[in-house]
């Protein structure tokens, strides 16, 4: 590492606790270990001593708005964590978290002159010829891109979502910075390996800048509308390939309320129950059928169809992140949600170690003992009734007592898991998640073990195989050859290998006969230097030295 790298992330870490300290978060750099090299700066802050010796000009500011706006100046991987925590409000003040739902589509936009420079210089024609009208007022603005409405010269309303300019080089500054923190963790802190900081901040960074390429969230979006045509449960906007580039993207503008707008959902009698259900469903449909989900569900990405209240639908935006589970992740996954909706916790124990989550050595009685304490609270529990804070801190226990590793491949899902828990909560706290998924994945797991999956795989495959079928002789043969050659190179190898053990046997019997004449000729001078033995020390020198010549002959006809 640079000493130049280093002085940048000091001074990051600087403006950090600047920041924080501008918006009266004092006691944050106080707390904070991260912070702990920078905390003199306080001392010297005008924030700060606003704070301790006079009125401060956010002291009459609610501290959830502090909290947000800080977010918001410290750029776009700070406003994506605070995404995170403000889908669980159970987790949160309620004050914060529904400030820290303003994040989801209310960050400050850029000047919609500089989109409208943008879009022309991507698709090099002026906003005048590309649309029949573009609206310089931005119609919701996120962390890294802003949307704008716009008319296609048909009449069509679409929408027009851009890049923030120059939001790479932020984006990279602070994941530089993570990266960092994330090998200090891993190097000294005593949980730092097993939780693998590094590891994680390496699959944020890849779906972050995923995130950066609105041509793949283009194609992100068209293979989830394939996915989900004609379904009664979702609906994805269709993407405008024509006017679509890396920084710039048009798609279908969509008619829907504001999953969050909670009260305006109940004044449109939506069946809010059904709405939640269908969440949950979805989730495991995209991730078990399809192994493509939408992996970005917070309320400022979903509305909510309601042409029929009692039959509503989800809209679902913002594409860019998506994940996938490879296929022995996604099998283990679907056993253990299979076995947890059963309370089979041994079968859980087992699972968690067959996978290589936890140590091979790992007794299956006590992992299971430790995984009933945390579950069998909340099986069978509405959202409402459930402290996940608790939860949390139950599963964070066991995890370190039987050294369980974080899978990064599975940081997205549990994200978007959360992110789909804490939308039940809102919408129907009195949803009963495992009963809603457990008909899903009992079904799922008997079409995955049962005759017609494999029906279906052996027509999959079948094409293949009679492509196949015409080289089978040729390759049949080629493998009998190679094994024949193969066979005869063991043989030869297993014959040096023979030869070698008895040449071996016959060196070390050598040796020993040299040895042993070596160690009879110093008895036999001390006996023929004694007169009255010489006669003996003469037998016991020349059997000394048979012994020595012996060795020189022995194995030479053999």
């Amino acid at each position: 590492m640079t000493p130049i790298r280093n002085i940048k992330r000091g001074l990051r870490l600087i403006h950090i606790a600047l920041i924080l300290l501008k918006y009266g978060l004092d006691e944050i750099v106080f707390a904070t270990h991260l912070l702990r090299p920078v905390r003199f700066i306080a001392i010297f802050s005008p924030w700060f001593l606003k704070n301790r010796y006079g009125k401060n000009r956010n002291s009459e500011i609610p501290l959830g708005k502090r909290i947000r706006l800080a977010l918001e100046e410290l750029g776009p991987v700070f406003v994506k964590f605070g995404q995170t925590l403000s889908t669980r409000p159970d987790l949160l003040p309620e004050e914060i978290a529904r400030e820290l739902a303003l994040l989801q589509d209310q960050v400050p936009p850029f000047a919609g002159e500089k989109a409208q420079e943008i879009v022309e210089r991507c698709l090099k024609k002026p906003v005048s010829e590309l649309f029949d009208s573009f609206t310089i007022e931005p119609l919701a603005s996120a962390s890294v891109a802003q949307v704008h409405s716009a008319t296609m010269p048909d009449g069509e309303n679409v929408v027009v979502k851009i890049i923030r300019p120059g939001i790479q080089k932020i984006i990279q500054r602070d994941i530089d910075l993570l990266y960092a923190i994330a090998s200090l963790a891993e190097k000294y802190w005593v949980h730092g390996k097993r939780l693998r900081p590094v590891a994680v901040v390496s699959e944020f960074e890849k779906y972050i800048f995923d995130e950066l390429d609105l041509q793949r969230e283009a194609a992100n979006a068209s293979e989830l509308h394939r996915r989900f045509q004609g379904s009664d449960s979702l609906y994805i906007p269709k993407i405008n390939w024509s006017y679509t580039r890396k920084n710039v993207l048009v798609m279908e503008k969509i008619s829907g309320i504001p999953v969050s707008h909670i009260e305006e959902l109940k004044k449109h009698n939506t069946n809010l129950e059904l709405l939640a259900k269908r969440g949950v469903e979805i989730f495991f449909t995209q991730v078990f059928r399809d192994n493509f989900f939408h992996a970005d569900m917070h309320p400022g990405n979903i509305f909510v169809d309601i042409i029929n209240p009692q039959d509503p639908k989800y809209i679902a935006i913002d594409f860019g992140i998506v994940g996938s589970l490879s296929p022995s992740d996604k099998r283990y996954l679907a056993e253990n949600f299979v076995a947890f909706f059963n309370r089979d916790y041994q079968r859980v124990a087992q699972l968690h170690i067959k996978s290589g989550w936890v140590p091979p050595q790992t007794r299956v009685d006590e992992f299971e003992g430790a995984i009933r304490s945390v579950c069998e609270p909340i099986i069978g529990k509405p959202l409402a009734e459930i402290s996940f804070g608790l939860l949390l801190l139950n599963l964070f226990t066991a995890a370190r007592r039987f050294d369980m590793e974080v899978q990064p491949q599975l940081v997205l899902l549990q994200k978007t898991l959360l992110n789909i828990e804490g939308l039940g909560r809102s919408l129907y706290p009195e949803l009963d998640l495992w009963q809603t998924a457990k008909p899903f994945m009992d079904k799922w797991m008997q079409e995955q073990l049962g005759l017609p999956h494999l029906i279906s795989s052996i027509k999959e495959n079948l094409p293949y195989w009679i492509e196949m079928l015409p080289e089978l002789p040729n390759q049949i043969g080629e493998a009998l050859m190679t094994a024949a050659h193969n066979n005869e190179i063991l043989e030869r190898q297993t014959a040096e290998i023979n030869q070698l053990k008895q040449q071996t046997k016959i060196e070390n019997r050598r040796i020993k006969q040299v040895i042993s004449g070596a160690i009879l000729t110093i008895p036999a001078a001390i006996l023929v230097s004694q007169s009255e033995y010489t006669t003996i020390g003469w037998m016991v020198g020349i059997a000394g030295v048979l012994s020595m010549l012996c060795s020189i002959f022995y194995g030479k006809s053999k």
